[in-house]
C-alpha cells in the first residue's frame, strides 16, 4: 500500500508491481542449507525439512499426548539437564515400543517403501497399500483389532500384578499376575517381554 499524507489529506493506492511479485511466489517456499550438493542434494534437503514434523510430534507426545511429562520448573542447571534427559529417555523407549508394536497399530509398516515410490519429496506423503487395508478393516493380519499407541497402552494397563498371602502364613508372599488377553499376549510377545517374569 502506498500512502500519501499531507496536513489535510490521506490517500492510498495499491502497489500493483509488488502485489504481482508476491502473487508469483504464492504456494512456493525456499529451503536453504549450508551443506554442499554432494552431501545434501535438493530432494534430501526437502526430506530433511519435512522430517522436522517428527520432532514436533515427538515433543507433543512427550508433553501432552502419550507420556504426559508435564512442565516442571527447575532452577538449577543440573536439574534442568536431568529433566531433559528423562524426557528424552522416555520418548526413546516409546519410539522402540512403537517400532516393535507396528503390527498391532494403525501405523504404516511400509512407510519407507511408500515414500520411495514418490516422484519427489515435495509431493504429499501417501500411505502404503497395507496401511490403507489396515484403515479399512481395522484388524491386524491375525484378526485382532488394531489400536492407536495410546489405546494399546490403556489395554496393557489392565494387566495386574498382585502380591498376597494366606491367613495361615502371613509372611509368605504369593505373586499372582492376571492372565493376559490375546491382545496383551501379542503385545508382550512383540516387545520380547514375559509378564509372568516381571517384578
Amino acid at each position: 500500500m502506498a500512502l500519501t499524507i499531507t496536513d489535510t489529506t490521506l490517500a492510498w493506492a495499491r502497489r500493483h508491481e509488488a502485489i504481482a511479485a508476491e502473487a508469483a511466489l504464492d504456494g512456493l517456499y525456499v529451503i536453504r542449507t549450508s551443506l554442499p550438493k554432494d552431501k545434501l542434494d535438493a530432494p534430501d534437503a526437502v526430506a530433511a525439512y519435512k522430517s522436522l514434523a517428527q520432532v514436533e510430534r515427538a515433543f507433543r507426545s512427550m508433553k501432552t499426548v502419550d507420556l504426559n511429562v508435564r512442565p516442571v520448573f527447575h532452577y538449577s542447571e543440573q536439574r534442568v539437564r536431568a529433566h531433559v534427559f528423562l524426557c528424552m529417555l522416555a520418548y526413546y523407549v516409546e519410539w522402540h515400543m512403537r517400532a516393535r508394536l507396528k503390527p498391532m497399530l494403525f501405523d504404516d509398516e511400509y512407510l519407507d517403501e511408500a515414500s520411495a515410490s514418490r516422484a519427489s519429496p515435495v509431493i504429499k506423503a501417501v500411505r502404503s497399500k497395507q496401511a490403507k487395508a489396515k484403515d479399512a478393516s481395522k484388524l491386524a493380519e491375525d484378526g485382532l483389532p488394531l489400536h492407536s499407541f495410546r489405546t494399546l497402552l490403556k489395554d496393557l494397563g489392565t494387566l495386574t500384578y498382585n502380591i498376597t498371602h494366606t491367613a495361615l502364613n502371613p509372611e509368605a508372599k504369593i505373586t499372582l499376575t492376571t492372565r493376559p488377553t490375546p491382545i496383551q499376549a501379542k503385545a508382550f510377545k512383540l516387545l520380547g517381554l514375559n509378564p509372568a517374569c516381571t517384578q
